[in-house]
């Protein structure tokens, strides 16, 4: 699977993220509201964020998410390597304007159409304190585990769970249809 094709939508351009993306990106990211309730609450700050996005270039998979309308970027995610018959979808963030409007929605259904087309699941590692992130993944229809693990976290330990979305419950789910 190519982990970094071009996917769009109705309202929604998702290409490969490219190091020219840096100012757009970090205009958006350095909202710290975004990172309020996150397990990593400091990525708003410069050299936090100018390594997270060092590391979405290095690892490949990584997205910016483009606003039709407007060809702005609005927020990026990645695909992680796949291990088995699973890829994970995560470090996504969007500007806060983006919130509850269904570009989160319909980015996670791109993302998930084309994934699931390779692999039998598609997970998300969330913390397990992250409130809106585990709320997010209700609405796109992930189904949480019994599969936990630790991360460090600004200098923490964070407690993270894991939800999956398989074909057949995206075949199944709300955002099936788009």
């Amino acid at each position: 699977m190519d982990r970094q094709p071009v996917l769009e939508g109705d309202r929604l351009v998702l290409r490969p993220l490219r190091a020219d993306d840096w100012d757009a990106l970090y205009a958006v990211a350095s909202d710290r509201e975004i990172w309020a309730v996150h397990p990593a609450h400091d990525r708003w700050q410069e050299p936090v964020f100018r390594q997270f996005f060092a590391d979405a270039l290095d690892g490949g998979g990584a997205f910016a998410i483009i606003d039709k309308s407007s060809g702005a970027v609005i927020g990026s995610s990645r695909f992680g390597p796949p291990e088995g018959d699973e890829i994970e979808i995560g470090w996504t963030f969007l500007a806060r304007a983006y919130w509850g409007s269904g570009f989160n929605a319909e980015m996670k259904r791109l993302m998930l159409a084309y994934a699931l087309a390779h692999f039998e699941r598609v997970v998300f590692m969330v913390g397990a304190n992250n409130v809106i992130s585990r709320k997010a993944m209700g609405h796109i229809g992930g189904r949480l585990t019994d599969r936990t693990f630790e991360r460090v976290m600004c200098g923490v330990i964070v407690p993270h769970v894991l939800f999956e979305i398989t074909r057949e419950s995206f075949a199944a789910g709300p955002l099936a249809a788009g």
